[in-house]
């Protein structure tokens, strides 16, 4: 049965032919012979119908026609009588046994054997009938070449890639060696043809592998010199490149590199002023050569990784060989007037951009070679300056200048990415034409600058491709890369000679054109955007103004940007280029002043009047134009009219004054505070993209911390949209939001869709100032029936329904009660944490006394027969108790015990802290004080409660104790408590301090409306511990503290609010007393600077606590209610002395002139 019949061999060969078919794509797709016998062997694996093909089934049922009855004998010799198996323990035992038996038989080499030979002669029979219609169909073809001599083919056209062109056949060794010996340059040019046709639809693989690749490769690459025999090469390469390993296709490269070297050195092509005609037949020849190259350089960084590094070496070798060879090769070998014709001329045509240098710089593993390479073999740079600025158009004649303009911006475009890496800029200085010495990497970057000086673009135009590589697009694209970058700022651009190019023209005034002042600016916005950048405008006098006399870049840029805020310079008469440049310069001073240190050196020129009067022009000029449209139409109502361009950029620059104290304190002088936070909050409405938006969340935290900001804000109506924001996440949603599903049930005391309101609501009222003009004049509603659409829409309508829950009205209109009061009291916690806030809304609403009756309802009574009755423990009254406590209880980390805020787990008490509806509070919440005849340590409320009882903290007269002043004295209740309630020896010392400079930092009620300051800013409200402590603290803190001030910049937290916090309520709760006593006493006695140099040490010690929270997004609720534990003053003196060194003189001076603090 083992033995097939000639029946049998037919159907075998018509099965195999079938599989064959099946498989094809699997097969052709291998790039080897042996790649090809992997897919085979192991079919059954990767295929899942290999089992359904019928050659499959054939093999099968063969097997099982001759082994079958062996099989079946074998498995019952195996067998016992009773079923059991009769070796092993197992079913796979019986099968190994099975086959190994049956595989050692004469019966299974019987069959093997005689299909072996049957397969022979089946696959002899095919390949047989393969050749002969191969022969066949090659005669045919050569009767239709014959019959269409001297046919181009299009294979390398520039319309279509040259890569993915792959058709396969079977050759074998002789017919390839036959092949190699036609293709010899001696042999006919029909016969080279005819063999170059057979090449190129064999199978790639086949070919490279054999023995005769060395003498085939160096006929192929003589054959690419002749017209003829050009595109069959090319197309044989091309499909090389696709299909083989970079072993194989780095020689090819190589090769083809050498070849197109040859040709031009051979041809010598002149650029002559009539241009050159690609259409050519040796351009052309040479155009698709180069774009095969440049295809392959394009693709080859995909999968070099994967090979040794000395083939990716000789592939970068031979092309930077190529690229600059020529140059020389012409200067030596052609007259001088005469210039030829280079390789990298027609790359810059195909590849403008030298999108392949940028992919070979990409990756690290390249880069490396690339630059090692480079340093090797850099023999000359084309950063030359350009004439003309001229469109590359494709078409069939360029001319010498198009052809040098497309050379210089792929040169250009090869720098820009050069100058990314430091290893790159390491290269310079190197020669250059039309340069005796090597250019140097300043030197390269003044001659950039004065390329974009020379071809400025024209403002407002279209965006197109000819506009895409004008000289100063091209060089802005360089110089904003490099700006973004910090290292490539500081090497590059952040030197004295290109900051003098980049100024000059702005020194001469407008000798240059206004569009080459634009440009200027757009890179001057760029580099002091970047740390170093910013400090060479500020800190290094590198601008020379006469011939003796140096600057700084910021002092030129804000002086120029003055003389076009006052219009002092006729020679702008077109407006919009007025506008345009105006805007321009604003925000390169905007880069400065919305920074500390900036706003420093910037303040003096009153630039801030500058836009505020700019601003009140454009604004007189819009009421001129409705007034006049009102009187000629008859109008009775004022039109609408937009804002114009110029007057948002006014606002938008003035607005930027707010992101610091005393910026904003200038801007409230300006008087246009309201306007500025109405466009902010028009901004926020639109739909502008989160990166626009961002740094407006630190300028609301700013602007909030003062008076006149926050009432602007409420009159915005950011207050309402903010309120609106919080109610429809947290109550009733978005009305046409479809529900799919239930939300689910928050398992946080915030849920995570609410914490962006809740910090912004802690941002809004972190001020005290800002909760009296919010809620100072307020009642609540306390109405008997609220509907369930009834939406707040003020901060005093969200107590009413959030926090004052102390009705069953408001309890049934709530549709999440738990989640929305908890909500309530965590804000009220907040809020409590302001000592001034709390007495506030203890005097204005009973916050205390309503807690209190909360938890006195929220009780059950106890089953021991004695009627007594406990609080029940939920999570509201565990909130409810943590406000009592903190309100109730004053004193540092050491002097007072907060309860936890949650449920102890795995203990047989969850919650141990006493509950309390009534006073006092239980004294297990305070810390026993030993009784000393020296003002020692001690607890605050023991001082406090005989002469400040917490009904008078609470009664108007604390919450005026000066006239006009919205807040506590926190400082003479201090002193007092230090005096021990002795009212002659606080008075007396209360004088003393009031003749001091200090008083008017560490004293915010004295200094408030007080006669030494200018009324404008007595009646703003703000005082100096904001516009100049806090100020100064920000400033410090990004020098000494960087990790600190760039947390709370991400939190959209201010340090200055913390800094208002802490020094106007003295560090009550947050110090424990002999700190807050060596606060005050270093600030009197050291200096008045000294109160910056306490807060920046207090945030230095609370770095590694401020980074942990501000990850978490709890920055502000962690600053506001933890107190500072374990500070010491004296731990920091040396800290603190080391800065007094750095910035006493800067500091202490600015602090002296508080009587004048906006000239």
């Amino acid at each position: 049965m083992s033995q097939l019949t000639p029946e049998d061999e037919l159907e075998l060969q018509s099965l195999l032919r079938q599989l064959l078919q099946i498989i094809n794509d699997r097969i052709s797709s291998a790039p080897s012979t042996e790649c090809a016998e992997e897919i085979l062997l192991h079919l059954e694996e990767t295929d899942k119908n290999f089992h359904n093909y019928e050659f499959v089934k054939y093999l099968r049922q063969h097997m099982e026609t001759s082994l079958g009855t062996l099989v079946e004998e074998e498995i019952k010799s195996l067998t016992k009588g009773d079923g059991q198996h009769a070796v092993g323990s197992g079913h796979d035992t019986v099968v190994q046994s099975v086959t190994r038996k049956t595989r050692e038989s004469a019966e299974y080499q019987q069959m093997i054997q005689a299909l072996k030979n049957t397969m022979v002669l089946v696959v002899e029979s095919l390949i047989s009938k393969f050749e002969e219609d191969q022969l066949r169909k090659e005669e045919m073809y050569r009767e239709n070449q014959h019959s269409q001599s001297n046919t181009q083919y299009n294979d390398c056209s520039d319309s279509d890639s040259s890569f993915n062109q792959v058709r396969y056949a079977f050759i074998r060794q002789e017919q390839l060696q036959a092949l190699t010996e036609s293709l010899d340059s001696s042999k006919p040019k029909e016969v080279r043809w005819e063999a170059l046709q057979a090449l190129c639809s064999a199978p790639p693989s086949d070919i490279l592998s054999c023995e005769s690749w060395s003498s085939l490769r160096r006929n192929l690459c003589a054959a690419l010199t002749e017209p003829d025999l050009s595109d069959h090469v090319l197309q044989f390469f091309a499909k090389s490149f696709s299909s083989s390993p970079l072993n194989v296709t780095r020689e090819i490269y190589t090769c083809l590199a050498k070849t197109v070297e040859s040709s031009f050195r051979s041809l010598k092509i002149p650029l002559r002023p009539g241009g050159i005609d690609i259409t050519r037949p040796e351009i052309t020849r040479l155009l698709k050569q180069v774009r095969l190259m440049n295809d392959f350089q394009k693709e080859v960084t995909t999968f070099w990784i994967r090979h040794p590094e000395k083939y990716m070496e000789e592939v970068i070798e031979s092309t930077f060989s190529l690229l600059t060879f020529s140059s020389e090769s012409a200067s030596s070998s052609s007259p001088r007037f005469e210039k030829l014709l280079e390789p990298i001329h027609l790359l810059a045509l195909l590849d403008i951009k030298a999108t392949w240098f940028k992919k070979w710089m990409h990756g690290h593993y390249s880069r490396t070679v690339v630059l090692r390479l480079l340093e090797k073999n850099t023999k000359g740079t084309n950063a030359k300056e350009s004439d003309d600025h001229l469109k590359i158009a494709q078409k069939s004649v360029y001319s010498e200048k198009e052809l040098e303009y497309a050379l210089f911006v792929h040169s250009l475009s090869l720098l820009g990415k050069l100058l990314i890496y430091t290893n790159g800029r390491k290269l310079f200085p190197v020669k250059a034409q039309k340069y005796k010495d090597p250019v140097s990497l300043t030197e390269l970057l003044v001659i950039l600058i004065n390329i974009m000086y020379q071809h400025p673009k024209v403002p407002h135009c279209d965006v197109s491709h000819s506009d895409s590589l004008s000289p100063s697009g091209l060089v802005m694209e360089v110089l904003w890369v490099l700006c973004e970058r910090t290292e490539c700022a500081a090497d590059c651009l952040c030197q004295s000679p290109v900051m003098e190019t980049l100024l000059a023209p702005v020194i001469v005034k407008l000798k240059s054109p206004p569009a080459t002042l634009t440009l200027i600016a757009d890179v001057l916005a760029q580099i002091a955007n970047s740390n170093k950048g910013f400090d060479l405008f500020l800190h290094k006098k590198n601008v020379v103004m006469s011939l003796s006399e140096r600057t700084f870049a910021a002092h030129v840029i804000v002086q120029f940007t003055l003389k076009l805020l006052n219009k002092e310079l006729p020679e702008l008469s077109d407006p919009e280029v007025f506008y345009s440049l105006c805007g321009a310069f604003i925000f390169v001073c905007r880069q400065m002043y919305n920074t500390c240190e900036g706003l420093q050196v910037l303040r003096p020129y009153g630039l801030h009047n500058a836009l505020a009067s700019a601003w009140k022009q454009v604004t007189d000029n819009r009421t001129s134009i409705m007034t006049h449209i009102m009187v000629n139409w008859g109008i009775t109502t004022e039109p609408n009219l937009d804002r114009t361009q110029m007057d948002n950029t006014i606002l938008d620059s003035l607005l930027n004054l707010a992101v610091t104290p005393k910026g904003l304190l200038l801007l409230e002088q300006t008087g246009a505070i309201n306007e500025c936070v109405g466009y902010m909050f028009s901004r926020f409405t639109k739909s502008y993209s989160r990166c626009e938006k961002f740094g407006y969340g630190v300028m609301v935290t700013q602007i909030a911390a003062t008076a006149p900001g926050v009432v602007a804000l409420n009159s915005s109506g950011f207050v309402r949209a903010l309120v609106l924001e919080l109610w429809s996440v947290l109550e009733c949603g978005s009305e046409d939001l479809r529900v799919c599903r239930p939300k689910p049930t928050p398992m946080d005391p915030i849920d995570r869709s609410c914490l962006k309101s809740f910090l912004s609501l802690v941002n809004l009222l972190s001020s005290s100032q800002s909760a009296w003009e919010l809620l100072g004049h307020q009642t609540l509603a306390n109405k008997s029936e609220y509907t369930l659409r009834e939406i707040p829409a003020s901060i005093s309508d969200l107590m009413d329904r959030l926090i004052a829950v102390n009705s069953d009205a408001k309890i049934h209109s709530l549709f999440h009660f738990e989640q929305s009061h908890t909500f309530g009291l965590r804000l009220l916690s907040v809020l409590c944490c302001n000592l001034d806030t709390f007495l506030l809304l203890e005097s204005r609403f009973s916050i205390c006394s309503m807690l209190l009756q909360n938890q006195k309802e929220n009780v059950a009574e106890l089953g021991n027969g004695e009627g007594y009755r406990a609080i029940i423990l939920d999570s509201l009254s565990v909130e409810r108790n943590y406000v009592l406590v903190c309100a109730s209880v004053v004193g540092g980390p050491s002097e007072r015990i907060l309860p936890p805020r949650s449920l102890q787990e795995h203990q047989d008490d969850p919650y141990p802290w006493p509950m309390f509806s009534c006073y006092p509070v239980p004294r297990c919440y305070t810390l026993e004080l030993q009784e000393t005849n020296q003002m020692s340590p001690g607890t605050m409320h023991t001082f406090l409660l005989p002469f400040f009882p917490i009904s008078y903290l609470s009664s108007p007269l604390a919450v005026c104790l000066q006239e006009g002043y919205p807040g506590h004295d926190w400082l003479t209740s201090t002193v007092f408590l230090v005096m021990k309630g002795d009212v002659d020896r606080a008075l007396r010392l209360l004088l003393g301090l009031s003749s001091l400079l200090v008083s008017a930092f560490v004293w915010p009620a004295r200094i408030h409306a007080s006669v030494h300051i200018p009324l404008a800013v007595a009646e703003s409200g703000i005082g100096p511990v904001y516009w100049c402590t806090a100020h100064y603290v920000e400033m410090l803190l990004k020098p000494e503290v960087p990790l600190v001030h760039s947390a709370f910049r991400i939190s959209g937290f201010t340090p200055s609010q913390m800094c208002v916090h802490w020094l106007t309520q003295c560090f009550w709760n947050y110090l424990d007393w002999p700190e807050i006593c060596h606060y005050l006493c270093a600030c009197v006695l050291l200096g008045p600077d000294y109160q910056v140099y306490m807060c920046v040490a207090l945030f230095k010690h609370l770095q590694p606590d401020i980074l942990q929270q501000a990850q978490s997004q709890q920055l502000q609720v962690f600053l506001k209610e933890e107190p500072i534990r374990g500070f010491r003053v004296c731990n920091y003196l040396d800290f603190m002395e080391g800065l007094e060194r750095k910035y006493r003189n800067m500091v202490l001076t600015d602090m002296k002139s508080v009587c004048n603090p906006v000239e």
